[in-house]
């Protein structure tokens, strides 16, 4: 690494780039970047459910309910009927123990319980719907399912 001044009797000015600094810098920079896009472009091979859309098959037994919000208050509709929160419960308590009365008692073999489906409003905050998923978990139905509405000019089908 040498460097020159000219001829002292010119006074002209010096026109020559010294580039060692900037290769320098070009060779850190290609290390850095030689040594992270591997880390970055690592990926986690995940095997995802290869589904679609599927219609569910609404039964008699199954609960559907409806949840929105007006004016900050929730409202719970059981089919088409307005329902208080402790009434929910009553109503919950007393179909899931109809149905199992109906399938010959908690011991019976092969006794299938009922769901509860949800269906929220686009709107309604999640303290509504947290309330009725809440209520009906506590009335003692295992499955809570939602129901959504597929998206417009979809139709259902399998992958």
């Amino acid at each position: 690494m040498a460097m020159s001044a000219g001829p002292a009797e010119d006074d002209a000015p010096m026109s020559d780039i010294n580039t060692t600094p900037l290769v320098d810098v070009m060779l850190v920079l290609l290390i850095i970047f030689l040594i992270t896009v591997p880390v970055v472009i690592q990926t986690v091979p995940v095997n995802l459910p290869k589904v679609v859309f599927e219609p569910t098959t609404t039964k008699p037994e199954n609960v559907s309910l409806s949840v929105r919000a007006t004016g900050g208050k929730c409202e719970v509709f059981w089919g088409q009927t307005l329902v208080q929160p402790q009434e929910l419960l009553d109503r919950a308590v007393v179909k899931l123990k109809a149905e199992i009365d109906k399938q010959g008692g908690p011991t019976a073999p092969g006794v299938e319980l009922p769901e509860a489906h949800i269906r929220g409003d686009v709107n309604t905050p999640y303290r509504c719907i947290g309330g009725a998923i809440f209520t009906m978990q506590r009335a003692g139905f295992a499955r809570v399912g939602f129901i959504s509405e597929p998206p417009a000019g979809y139709t259902a089908g399998r992958l």
